[in-house]
């Protein structure tokens, strides 16, 4: 079902965390120092960026929503910049500047879009310089529905459990973007985000989808927290709650030019679509679209409300059957998805071929196939396995090149690799409601149509559209 794109304008945040800026030096190295074997850039650009909590609060403001935003900084040049750049975007600041603490910068040297060096100029804040900070508490969160703790292990929230009461007792909904290998410290928060290895790191090595749930499952009730969000970079997201099935969002696949800030574009976006009103499914939902627009950006980025709001229409357009987004998933994955997908009373359509180089007669067919059903998948035979099957120089485009193209089509919703040279395996365990195959054959020419049946599914052969083939275009271009 299709909801209504949230009114950011009417969401009011607070942000606590670790405030840095982030500091860029552009310019061309063309020539080796005489003093050390290192490029010698000569910078001709020089660009302060908002960084950790500070850029939380940016991407807030970028949506529209009002945002309010506390943390440590020195008394210095940095300070000011930071509180310069948030104001022009509307973010209000209330920095507790500490006299004998330096605001933390981290310098980059950029050659060519190469980051050459960091730099880092940072001390750990003390926690008295931490408790000090805590006099802002009430303004920061005056008016907020949700608390964002940005927390990068600086020593802002030394005692995140102190503004976890604070907003607990407001009846505020608190997120947490954790940081270290103990995560007690953020106990009776609402919602947590970590990525796969911040996970991993506090409860150990996730062996399958299975064990991912159970283990953030465990964690949640050890916690008394109500949910867990984990990032998984190209494996998408997954949300757990509390004795609730999981809601797993796969990656929107793009071309990523820099990971660099996604994990606040993903807590900012969360909290900014929650302090909006709309369920955590569909924040999660909202979360993953940005996260994919934020990573093909260079740098410390953004995302506009506009930008959101024209991705996420376009892949609700894909997928109106409710608020999943389809993508490329692992097998496993898959399954988790077809068993949800089949409680929703959707039918499945399921395809498979090599789909090496794409053409008009496989986009025909795939359309086809799709309204057939409610949902497509499409499974491709891996690199290894086109080979045996089409020849040596084939595939032309590796299996993720054809997982992303295929996972960018309008009519398909969930694409993955199968193992070994044939569905069967997979037709076994995820048992689709119709397998359709393009061909001029019958149905007993389809690997796995006794499979299907088996199971009391349907089996199609479609036909092709005449004159297109990968083959002949392969030829064309090779002069044959």
């Amino acid at each position: 079902m299709k909801f209504d794109f949230p009114e950011f304008h009417q969401a009011r945040i607070a942000v606590i965390g670790d405030l840095m800026l982030d500091r860029f030096y552009y310019g061309k190295a063309s020539r080796i120092s005489p003093e050390a074997p290192v490029p010698v850039v000569n910078v001709d650009r020089l660009e302060d960026v908002p960084g950790g909590a500070a850029n939380v609060a940016m991407n807030i403001a970028s949506l529209g929503a009002q945002c309010n935003i506390t943390g440590i900084t020195g008394a210095d040049e940095a300070a000011n910049v930071l509180k310069q750049k948030l104001h022009a975007v509307g973010v209000n600041c209330l920095f507790h500047q500490a006299a004998h603490a330096c605001t933390i910068i981290k310098s980059r040297v950029i050659s060519s879009h190469q980051q050459l060096i960091r730099l880092d100029f940072e001390k750990r804040f003390t926690e008295q310089v931490a408790q000090d900070m805590e006099h802002l508490a009430e303004h920061v969160t005056d008016n907020a529905k949700v608390i964002v703790l940005s927390d990068y292990n600086k020593g802002t929230l030394a005692h995140p459990q102190y503004w976890i009461e604070k907003a607990r007792n407001k009846q505020i909904t608190v997120l947490v973007d954790p940081k270290g290998d103990d995560f007690t410290k953020y106990r009776g928060a609402d919602l947590i985000t970590p990525n796969m290895s911040e996970f991993e790191a506090v409860v150990g090595a996730v062996e399958s989808e299975q064990d991912l749930i159970s283990k953030a499952q465990t964690l949640i009730k050890t916690l008394n927290i109500k949910a867990i969000l984990i990032t998984r970079s190209e494996h998408g997201m997954t949300l757990v709650q509390a004795e609730q099935p999981e809601f797993h969002l796969p990656a929107i696949a793009k071309e990523v030019a820099d990971v660099t800030g996604a994990g606040d574009t993903v807590i900012s976006t969360l909290a900014t679509a929650l302090a909006a009103g709309v369920s955590l499914e569909q924040a999660v939902t909202l979360a993953n679209v940005a996260a994919s627009i934020v990573v093909t950006k260079l740098g410390t980025s953004t995302v506009s409300e506009p930008e959101l709001r024209q991705e996420y229409e376009r892949h609700q357009g894909i997928n109106n059957t409710d608020h999943c987004i389809g993508g490329a998933v692992t097998v496993e994955q898959l399954k988790m998805a077809v068993e949800q997908a089949k409680k929703r009373g959707e039918k499945v359509v399921f395809t498979n071929g090599c789909f090496d180089i794409l053409h008009a007669g496989h986009v025909t067919y795939l359309q086809q196939a799709r309204a057939l059903g409610d949902r497509l998948i499409v499974a491709i035979n891996t690199d290894e396995s086109v080979t045996k099957l089409k020849g040596e120089g084939r595939p032309i485009n590796t299996a993720d090149r054809r997982l992303t193209v295929l996972a960018g089509l309008a009519d398909v919703d969930w694409v993955t690799c199968f193992p070994g040279d044939t569905p069967e395996e997979l037709l076994r365990l995820i048992q689709p409601d119709i397998l359709v195959k393009g061909g001029d054959y019958d149905k007993q020419g389809v690997v796995g149509w006794e499979i299907v049946e088996a199971y009391g599914g349907e089996v199609k052969v479609m036909g092709l559209v005449e004159n297109c083939s990968t083959t002949a275009i392969v030829n064309k271009i090779s002069g044959k």
